[in-house]
């Protein structure tokens, strides 16, 4: 004979008491400050977003690579990733970034090339982009944050730029590395605009994405670091240097979180991107069922 189970209603007894302690720990997220919520007298609208969904991709790791001594290129890793991920249509623009200036939110940025129009915000260092991120998410009761590298390929698709050069290089003139580098990269930026174009100027990708790889770099929040490789291809030691972190665009490149203008430094080897903005991805964190059923509870 078949049994089939079934699931009896719960008993009032059981879930009045799990929705009580329910509400009362979404009270705790509001009160502490976990979830955010809309600052009074708000009224940003929530930028336009592209969901990108789950896939496996391929992407350099970050940072620089050294083996036997000698600076090699990075190696290209395999990635599956099983979630998507909700990231800004197009990078953060001007008049978006200035509403968080007149707010005292944000510092002025400090653009090399002044453009007209609706276009990014430039002349942003990384610490910048956070404070955006954070004036952001208090304005929308929202998550928002910077990409780490591994998001931004993942979200770049067709558009991501394979950095290595493909070369040996010779431990007895590493320079050539070097000139190689600041070759190619200087064809790259040869070809966008020198200035910042009005958003949309540089077109979309497959997964709907804007301006990728155009006049604009765009910081993550990946820290630059040092890896030594044996023989074998394995790591032998990893150093983080979290003062510096990974810009993405033509080509990628390290710059000190301080810098808002590329070209007076903080570019280890190559030539230095010419405009420093950014897009911001955002989160569903943890605690948003609360956040939702604290909303329902305080009206």
């Amino acid at each position: 004979m078949k049994v089939i189970a079934s699931r009896a209603n719960p008993s009032p007894s059981l879930w009045l008491p799990g929705l009580l302690l329910c509400s009362l720990l979404a009270l705790i997220a509001v009160q502490s400050g976990l979830v955010p919520f809309p600052a009074a007298g708000a009224t940003i609208e929530r930028p336009e977003t592209i969901i990108v969904p789950p896939r496996s991709f391929s992407s350099r790791l970050a940072g620089e690579f050294v083996r036997d001594r000698v600076p090699v290129d990075a190696p290209m890793a395999t990635i599956e990733r099983d979630r998507p991920i909700e990231i800004m249509k197009f990078q953060v623009g001007v008049f978006d970034y200035a509403r968080c200036v007149a707010d005292g939110a944000c510092e002025a940025a400090a653009p090399r090339r002044k453009a007209d129009g609706d276009v990014p915000v430039t002349g942003v260092n990384f610490n910048d982009a956070k404070d955006y991120a954070r004036w952001l998410s208090a304005q929308t009761g929202e998550t928002w944050r910077l990409p780490t590298v591994e998001e931004w390929a993942f979200a770049a698709g067709s558009r991501l730029v394979d950095h290595a050069l493909g070369i040996e290089t010779d431990s007895a003139n590493p320079a050539e590395r070097w000139i190689a580098t600041y070759e190619r990269e200087a064809a790259l930026g040869a070809a966008a605009s020198a200035k910042p174009e009005p958003r949309g100027a540089f077109g979309e990708n497959e997964l709907g994405v804007a301006d990728l790889g155009g006049s604009v770099w765009e910081w993550t929040a990946t820290c630059d670091g040092r890896t030594t490789l044996g023989i074998d291809g394995g790591v032998l030691t990893h150093i983080e240097s979290c003062g510096v972190r990974i810009l993405e665009g033509r080509h990628r490149a390290p710059m000190s979180a301080f810098i808002r203008d590329g070209r007076s430094g903080g570019c280890s080897v190559g030539t230095p991107p010419d405009n420093l903005g950014f897009r911001l991805v955002r989160e569903r964190p943890w605690y948003a069922p609360l956040a939702e059923l604290a909303r329902r509870i305080t009206g």
